[in-house]
């Protein structure tokens, strides 16, 4: 089974991720990773913090001469601000974020040893694991993108997009938006932000192509794939709401609006015109793309702070105002890309269970044999 830990505090030495259950032999690309990582601290409204960190990774086990081993793969990504211990005790929990719940969980009398460690500075190290799934997954020809599709209440044009033209114009947008006029009024809003002491929430998409049909499964609650999709998307710190597909739209249409219609034809096999489902039927991948949309709530810490309870006086105050970005739309995609990648990577490797890339492509070229012979 694929699976992954993380560990670390957001000004502590460094975080860390061990994954688990990748197969053997497969090349690791440092630059992709390296890539993957820029991608994270990049879009307008971010703060100050991701000028200061380099995000290098650091390979310490799994890998020999840049290839898998079969073994976890440690990584560790260390701070450049590493000042945990020198930072002042905090007691007035910002409303939003897990201070106050957390300090009374845990017993906490210091709000700093919850905030360190909720903070989305941990998505760094989810993305490490993710850059390392999408290299998995690439060879089996997956591959995904995201851009924003909203930020506040300004959208951008609604358009059918394939992964090549998301990573053509999202990736040179400095919002990760493909609509360049959306973009411009978002840069606005966010400038007014910055003025007012507020932050923004918005809405990321994602898409994967070349995902088979049948991963996933029907018969459990707990193997249905948009499910699994859906809820490591809502692990995003600040993500609220996923869609799969016309999810939303869908629920105020008639049955006859929304299925997607399938056809058969010698040249093409099964298929469909269209892809309200967002590539799943009954908890399993169709072989369409796969669209998952994240809706994340506005961020907590606001410079013009709100109001909270000192948590030893009882005494009203505002709460504590710690360094934070305007709005993290753009990175959240990447990050979801992330969690994505490492949910299809697990599932892939239950469903043709392998030990080295070898053994996995040879079954996963059977299966789409299998499935074109249908």
């Amino acid at each position: 089974m694929l699976r992954f830990l993380t560990s670390g505090e957001s000004h502590g030495s460094c975080l860390v991720a061990i994954l688990e259950g990748m197969p053997a032999g497969l090349s690791i690309d440092g630059e992709k990773l390296a890539y993957e990582m820029r991608r994270r601290q990049l879009g307008y409204g971010r703060g100050p913090r991701m000028q200061l960190e380099s995000d290098t990774v650091e390979v310490l086990s799994g890998l020999r001469q840049g290839r898998t081993l079969g073994s976890p793969i440690a990584i560790a990504i260390k701070n450049k601000d590493a000042s945990i211990d020198r930072l002042p005790v905090v007691t007035q929990p910002r409303p939003g974020h897990a201070d106050l719940v957390g300090a009374i969980k845990y017993g906490h009398r210091d709000i700093r040893n919850v905030l360190e460690r909720a903070s989305a500075r941990e998505t760094a190290a989810r993305v490490a694991v993710g850059a390392l799934c999408k290299q998995l997954l690439s060879p089996l020809g997956i591959e995904m993108a995201s851009h924003v599709v909203s930020l506040g209440s300004i959208r951008a044009k609604p358009t059918d997009v394939s992964v090549a033209r998301i990573r053509a114009k999202a990736e040179v947008s400095p919002l990760r938006c493909l609509d360049p006029q959306a973009t411009k009024r978002m840069m606005r809003a966010i400038d007014a932000c910055v003025k007012a002491g507020d932050t923004l929430g918005g809405v990321f998409e994602v898409v994967v192509e070349g995902v088979p049909a049948g991963l996933g499964s029907y018969v459990h609650y707990d193997r249905r794939m948009d499910a699994l999709l859906s809820g490591a998307v809502l692990s995003i710190h600040a993500v609220k709401a996923v869609e799969v597909g016309d999810g939303i739209l869908a629920a105020s249409l008639l049955g006859s609006k929304v299925q997607d219609e399938i056809f058969y034809s010698p040249n093409k096999g099964f298929h469909r015109s269209s892809n309200r489902a967002g590539g799943f039927e009954g908890g399993m991948t169709t072989g369409q793309p796969i669209v998952v949309r994240g809706f994340l709530k506005p961020l907590s810490t606001l410079r013009q702070p709100l109001r909270s309870v000192e948590i030893n006086t009882k005494h009203s105050v505002v709460a504590t105002v710690e360094r934070s970005d305007v709005t993290t739309v753009p990175a959240a995609g990447v990050v979801a890309e992330a969690m994505v990648a490492f949910e299809l990577a697990r599932s892939i490797l239950e469903k043709f269970g392998a030990d080295s890339l070898r053994e996995l492509r040879r079954n996963y070229q059977g299966y789409l044999r299998q499935v074109d012979q249908f």
